[in-house]
């Protein structure tokens, strides 16, 4: 039994230096940022371009679910990449030039320019991000190999990152109003703030934070039983249902945001930004939150918590009044605190479920003695892809099915506006109360990835002295040469 000594030894030794930390989780600053602009922004860009509503969405539906077969592609050629650099870093050196390209191609784009255009510039674009975000999403998992310092490690990244989509929101009032995202002349600005910053952050990530050598390690064998045994093993198979439930719940939110807070709350179009500030805000104080409970409490168990404290948060806002068509902005301080509050508690999912896949990891390299890190980080990148698929196509035909008419000025019935009301409210709550519920009875916890970090080690030291000395004796041979004596 390892003694509380040697744990809380272990455990400084695994301690990650914040200053790594934030080199890290700087890559993540204008990939959140980039989530906004093509989430909200910039389908909107292109139509002011001239390219019709419905092939601007058809070109995104279409770029999306090929972009759902990238990530397994790619995390099968990282686990075998073996270079003098590392693993990781040869990869986000090589794609941080493709990303910053196809950001600045699409928004510099100008009157004139065609569908294929948009489609071949958004393919380059998101086959980019897919690699900066899947690389540093299992790198993470090698950085951090200690249970808790893998909720640090996430949720102190996933605070920074969130400060880029609050930096793009925000830049109406640094700049006083010159460069508003979604405004037709601004979007060039703003593609241009982007391709500054993806090179400058991962230069920052590639030598700040350390990376071991793995030209010299054995190139991994793969094989489909591999694969099999472990994408559907228990503790991966829960977290990949937890995902897809936990993903698609706020997701649903999303297409609908504008309408509800306008049609349902009495905001105003531009007001509805201001309360995403909060929404979005909120993740920069909960992940770091979240991740220090799952250092006490377990991933899960915060897992299931915050599922339960999301539930409702997002309640509440059922409770809260409508607006008056002339209030003032004290008004609208109940709703963005209610907002704040469900913000604050979805952050915590994204963060512990890549912290429990790199716990997986290790349950993988144990029992099967492969290492197929970036692979189990695919499946979650490429859920993750499916649920915002999924929101548009699982919301709309409700929608359309209780009359709510989405056009501009349009007026609805109240049955209508009641309908979107409770997608508002009741699809997120009942599909993140499903992924918590997942979490029930789940195995993989503090004191067994404990076990099998321990097995993991005296598993390595044992080959890597076996390198060195060569092949243990059988039972009553000779060590070394017998007739030394001395």
């Amino acid at each position: 039994m390892i003694s509380e000594s040697a744990g809380a030894a272990a455990a400084r030794e695994d301690r990650i230096p914040f200053y790594v930390i934030g080199a890290f989780g700087s890559i993540g600053l204008p990939l959140a940022a980039l989530l906004i602009l093509f989430g909200i922004y910039l389908p909107r860009f292109f139509v002011a371009l001239g390219i019709p509503f419905a092939a601007v969405g058809a070109a995104v539906a279409i770029v999306r679910l090929m972009d759902v077969t990238v990530d397994p592609l790619i995390g099968f050629f990282m686990d075998r990449t073996r270079t003098a650099f590392g693993r990781f870093k040869p990869w986000l050196l090589a794609c941080a030039p493709v990303l910053m390209i196809g950001v600045y191609m699409l928004t510099t784009a100008s009157a004139g320019v065609g569908l294929v255009y948009l489609v071949f510039w958004l393919l380059v674009t998101f086959a980019g991000y897919s690699v900066l975000a899947l690389g540093t999403a299992a790198w993470g998992a090698v950085l951090a190999p200690s249970y808790h310092e893998r909720s640090r490690l996430y949720g102190w990244a996933q605070g920074i990152a969130v400060t880029g989509s609050v930096l793009l929101l925000l830049l109406p009032v640094f700049t006083r109003g010159a460069v508003v995202p979604g405004r037709l002349e601004s979007m060039p600005v703003i593609g241009w703030i982007m391709a500054i910053a993806i090179p400058v952050t991962v230069a920052i990530c590639l030598l700040a934070v350390p990376e071991r050598s793995t030209l010299s390690s054995e190139r991994p064998k793969f094989r489909l039983a591999d694969y099999r045994t472990a994408l559907f093993r228990p503790s991966m198979a829960r977290i990949a249902i937890a995902d897809l439930a936990l993903t698609l719940g706020p997701a649903t939110t999303a297409p609908i945001y504008v309408y509800f807070f306008k049609d349902v709350k009495g905001f105003s179009v531009a007001e509805t930004g201001f309360l995403l500030v909060f929404y979005i805000a909120a993740g920069i104080v909960g992940a770091p939150f979240w991740g220090r409970v799952a250092r006490r409490f377990g991933k899960h168990g915060t897992m299931q918590t915050a599922s339960v404290a999301y539930a409702i948060c997002q309640s509440t806002l059922m409770i809260l009044p409508r607006v008056w068509p002339h209030h003032t902005p004290a008004d609208a301080l109940p709703t963005a605190a209610a907002m704040f509050a469900v913000g604050f508690c979805a952050s915590a999912f994204l963060l512990l479920t890549r912290a429990m896949v790199a716990d997986v990891v290790d349950e993988v390299r144990l029992e099967c003695g492969r290492n197929l890190t970036s692979q189990l980080y695919a499946v979650v990148t490429t859920i993750e892809k499916i649920a915002g698929a999924l929101s548009v196509s699982i919301i709309f035909p409700i929608l359309q099915m209780v009359g709510y008419d989405g056009r501009e000025n349009a007026v609805n019935t109240p049955r209508a506006i009641f309908g979107l009301e409770m997608c508002y409210l009741f699809a997120p709550i009942m599909l993140v109360l499903i992924g918590g519920a997942t979490y029930i009875g789940y195995g993989l916890n503090s004191k067994r990835h404990a076990d099998i970090r321990l097995a993991l080690e005296e598993r390595d030291s044992a080959a890597a002295l076996e390198t060195i000395a060569g092949p243990l004796p059988e039972s009553g041979e000779p060590i070394g040469d017998a007739s030394w004596t001395g």
